[in-house]
């Protein structure tokens, strides 16, 4: 009975799902580790936690503003920008 079950499942075509799932889970991972550790509103301890609101803004900044926010702002919002421009530009 298990042998016909790890055989059902664990066939060649079933592989690019279980790939897509677990980068799914992976990013969602990243990102929960992410707000736990580092997002200025979530207070882990319950000293943190009796703290109240906190008017730090300076830290919410500094967390809303990370570095792959700080790369993509000036680039235009494209795919594919030579492809784009070939296809668009007219010579």
């Amino acid at each position: 009975m298990a042998s016909s079950s790890v055989n059902r499942w664990l066939r060649p075509e079933v592989y690019p799902l279980f790939a897509a799932v677990g980068v799914a889970v992976g990013i969602c991972g990243l990102q929960l580790v992410r707000n736990i550790c580092i997002n200025p509103e979530v207070r882990v301890t319950k000293e943190n936690r009796a703290a109240g609101v906190l008017e730090n803004f300076a830290e919410g900044e500094k967390y809303s503003e990370h570095f792959v926010r700080k790369y993509v702002r000036n680039k235009a919002p494209e795919i594919m920008p030579s492809i784009n421009s070939f296809f668009t530009d007219p010579k």
